[in-house]
């Protein structure tokens, strides 16, 4: 049977694809299935060029198993653009598992999964995402050793997540703003997870107005007890903000969507959030400086990555730091050359990709 280019991408093939992951180059893409538990599962791992995969596993109830295959080449691309971008030496993985968290997920399929992990020897190391959590981890982790992120580890990476996040956007708005950055301007976070809440928090303590909106009336709920000075409402995406802070799932950043940005910053911790490359320009064509995403929310990677690396506490917190200094470096790049940020942050992943040694001389 002859599969045209369309029905490539309608079936989510990985070697036929017509759009951009089509040429994005992912080494070994692993289909699981254990019937006896209902598990589904993909693990995608992109590059290794730097060192073993590492990823957090998401647990969603895709509608296809062509959308969570294309879900997980995004998640495991950026994931190797993220490593490089904050100089960890580590590859990019990602993992689906397809179903509804709330009804599927158990200890067994947890266990089961771990097993899958557990069969590429270390090529690809699993951290939490959007529905797992760490005591999903430590489930995961009684059947394979490639587990970070437990609490028999570091941990929650939620926080770290969003102090690279506020330390992004601060020293953006530094550059844009002046020395006040944050203080007095209207922040809209879209997404009150594991990430957003302490985004807020942060957020707050700076001065800055808050704006939240959520899906979940559950999560909103649970903001307004800790942080009743909030305000709520159903779409911060067009909201009269000064930064628009995605922090659920991605592509939110689309050719229809940026005209309706009242925002000048873009800065969030959801993965993917352009639709497609091409949408960094248009935010630019609009005056909205973006902020790439995997530069952003690379903290909680740093966190999880130091336990592979045996760092401490303090060169941890010194690496999520560092995420300022990196969007400051990647600014001022971006304003004497006159590319986006988004090709400045492109060009250091490429740069940190091409000098790692070749993987033949790394078996040898």
């Amino acid at each position: 049977m002859t599969i045209t280019p369309a029905r490539a991408d309608s079936l989510g093939l990985v070697f036929d694809r017509t759009d951009e992951l089509g040429t994005a180059g992912h080494e070994q893409v692993v289909f699981c299935r254990d019937p006896a538990t209902g598990l589904r599962a993909i693990i995608a791992i992109h590059d290794t060029r730097l060192g073993p995969a590492l990823g957090g596993t998401r647990f969603y109830p895709y509608t296809s198993e062509a959308k969570a295959l294309t879900d997980v080449l995004r998640l495991s691309q950026g994931m190797t653009h993220k490593a490089a971008a904050a100089g960890i030496v580590l590859g990019g993985g990602k993992a689906v598992i397809i179903g509804d968290p709330a009804t599927i997920k158990t200890p067994a399929l947890l266990a089961a999964y771990g097993r899958f992990v557990d069969s590429l020897s270390g090529r690809y190391f699993t951290a939490a995402d959007v529905g797992t959590t760490a005591q999903d981890l430590d489930v995961v982790a009684t059947t394979t050793r490639y587990v970070v992120g437990s609490n028999g580890g570091s941990g929650d990476s939620g926080f770290s997540t969003a102090c690279g996040v506020f330390s992004a956007m601060r020293s953006t708005a530094e550059h844009r703003w002046g020395e006040g950055g944050l203080r007095g301007t209207r922040v809209g976070v879209e997404g009150v997870g594991k990430v957003g809440t302490h985004l807020v928090a942060l957020l707050l303590e700076e001065g800055a107005e808050v704006t939240v909106a959520d899906a979940s009336e559950a999560a909103v709920a649970r903001l307004l007890e800790r942080q009743p000075g909030v305000t709520v409402r159903h779409s911060v995406l067009n909201a009269p903000v000064d930064v628009y802070a995605p922090c659920a799932l991605g592509a939110t950043l689309t050719p229809s969507s940026v005209g309706t940005i009242r925002a000048s910053i873009v800065c969030g911790a959801a993965n993917n959030q352009l639709l497609d490359s091409s949408v960094a320009r248009l935010l630019q064509g609009r005056g909205i400086t973006w902020v790439p995403d995997y530069v952003a929310n690379a903290g909680g990677l740093i966190q999880v990555a130091g336990e592979i690396g045996d760092r401490t506490a303090d060169e941890v917190r010194s690496g999520i730091a560092g995420i300022a200094d990196t969007m400051r470096a990647i600014l001022r790049r971006s304003e004497y050359s006159g590319r986006l940020p988004s090709e400045v942050a492109a060009d250091i992943v490429a740069e940190r990709l091409a000098a790692a040694p070749n993987r033949d001389e790394v078996r040898s």
